[in-house]
């Protein structure tokens, strides 16, 4: 049986072992990396597993924009191979996504296998709704509308490095109000 807890500071050498045995050197190299250089995930939705005390999966959303509508991109998403086939991912999606939902996040998008990512709500991006910033095969290109704002989103996909946490989301009455408070 695992647990999902937010990721701590501590678990990252774990994680990015994790990430190298799941993908490899070559991640590096990957459309989706351009979007994480020099960006910080949303740390309230940054999700591990544990399981028999050690870390067993993980899952990570980067703040980006389409076009001028502010989103997410989920990933990494990886689990130990030992540990697959229990539903242990889809869990750690679906505990990012429930959050991001409650902040007012428009939309959600990845690179990935959609019959997999499919099981959390996602799918195929209409042709010609993103454009990323380097090749991505159009199949695997999906997204997850959390909102009416984000079934509208399309356009450039870059970095939104001006969304530090999940506050920076929420609508522009909202953060008066805190900001009053």
């Amino acid at each position: 049986m695992y647990t999902l807890v937010q990721e701590r500071p501590s678990d990252a050498p774990t994680i990015e072992r994790l990430y190298d045995a799941a993908f490899g050197p070559g991640r590096f190299a990957r459309t989706a990396e351009r979007l994480r250089e020099g960006n910080a995930p949303i740390a309230d939705l940054c999700f591990i597993a544990e399981e028999d005390g050690a870390l067993a999966g993980s899952v990570r959303f980067w703040p980006v924009m389409a076009g001028k509508t502010p989103g997410l991109m989920l990933g990494p998403l990886a689990v130990q191979p030992h540990r697959r086939r229990n539903g242990m991912g889809i869990a750690l999606v679906q505990a990012g996504l429930a959050r991001a939902a409650q902040a007012g996040v428009p939309f959600v998008c990845l690179v990935g296998d959609e019959p997999y990512y499919s099981r959390a709500g996602f799918g195929v991006a209409a042709v010609g709704r993103f454009q990323m910033p380097g090749p991505v095969d159009a199949h695997r290109l999906l997204v997850k509308d959390l909102n009416k704002q984000g079934a509208a989103a399309k356009g450039w996909v870059c970095a939104a490095r001006g969304f530090a946490d999940l506050a920076a989301f929420a609508p522009p009455t909202a953060q008066k109000q805190a900001a009053n408070q």
